[in-house]
């Protein structure tokens, strides 16, 4: 390995990136991580592009924003298409999809080739607001549609000044889902990048306590490659959750009915006011 490789990296992505350490100790932090792969990077990016990013969250209109609020599972905000981000979100887009950043995730996890997703789906900007969760998942292992086969998943956390009474952290649970193992505060200008593999079991399963002025907000990136050659045979999923009795799931009188009654009943139901 040349000695050299990370000042090129430092010199090819000057003022977008900030590299804390050598790419050899950001590799080894990488690999050797428990439970799975994954690193945790402190202030990768400039403050004045991701203080753009949050000025331009702010004036998003609710109708550029899809939300899951009826699953068991998950309730979250993603923005509703990649056609909604603005000019903050697409100098960062110019950022993490370039060609010298992908070289960088590549030396740093050893997944080569690597693709981004101009569609951003599933990804870019994500909030969550108090009373949100995510339970603990292993992501969907292939894109919506490309049929591009996911590898890496990358987090920015956008939260200023963010206690952790708020709850919102970002969970790396055990291979079998019953224990967290790592709890990562998501605070401004922290970046995690992590393997997208079942089982690598992650999410933020206790709902937020944060004021009701207050969101956790996030932007997500992810990236591919045409399939994995050590997996020619790998068969597609989507998002695959922690076992119910693991204790991952909010189970409530609530969710329950939800999961048993008809959804025109629920709709009528509600119509009455009776259902929230």
């Amino acid at each position: 390995m040349r000695g050299d490789l990370t000042e090129e990296y430092r010199t090819l992505l000057a003022g977008k990136v900030t590299l804390p350490k050598s790419v050899e100790e950001l590799r080894s932090g990488y690999r050797n991580s428990l439970p799975f792969p994954h690193l945790v990077i402190d202030n990768l990016f400039p403050e004045v592009v991701l203080d753009s990013v949050l000025s331009e969250m702010a004036h998003m209109r609710r109708e550029q924003w899809s939300s899951i609020e009826n699953d068991t599972r998950e309730r979250t905000s993603r923005m509703r298409s990649a056609a909604e981000m603005g000019p903050a979100g697409s100098q960062l887009i110019n950022t993490v999809h370039s060609a010298a950043f992908l070289y960088l995730l590549a030396e740093i996890t050893g997944v080569e080739q690597l693709l981004p997703d101009p569609y951003l789906q599933g990804a870019g900007y994500a909030l969550m607001r108090r009373g949100d969760y995510f339970n603990v998942h292993a992501d969907r292992n292939v894109a919506y549609d490309t049929g591009l086969t996911r590898r890496l998943a990358m987090i920015i956390f956008l939260n200023k000044s963010w206690n952790r009474e708020y709850h919102g952290q970002l969970e790396l649970w055990s291979d079998d889902g019953k224990r967290c193992d790592v709890s990562i505060d998501p605070l401004f200008n922290r970046s995690v990048i992590f393997e997208v593999e079942y089982p690598n079991f992650h999410g933020v399963p206790t709902p937020l306590e944060c004021p009701a002025d207050r969101t956790r907000q996030s932007f997500i990136a992810y990236y591919h490659t045409v399939g994995v050659k050590v997996k020619p045979n790998l068969k597609p999923h989507s998002s695959v959750f922690a076992p119910r009795y693991y204790g991952t799931n909010r189970v409530t009188l609530r969710s329950i009915v939800r999961d048993v009654t008809p959804p025109l009943l629920i709709r009528a139901i509600r119509r009455l006011g009776k259902f929230g």
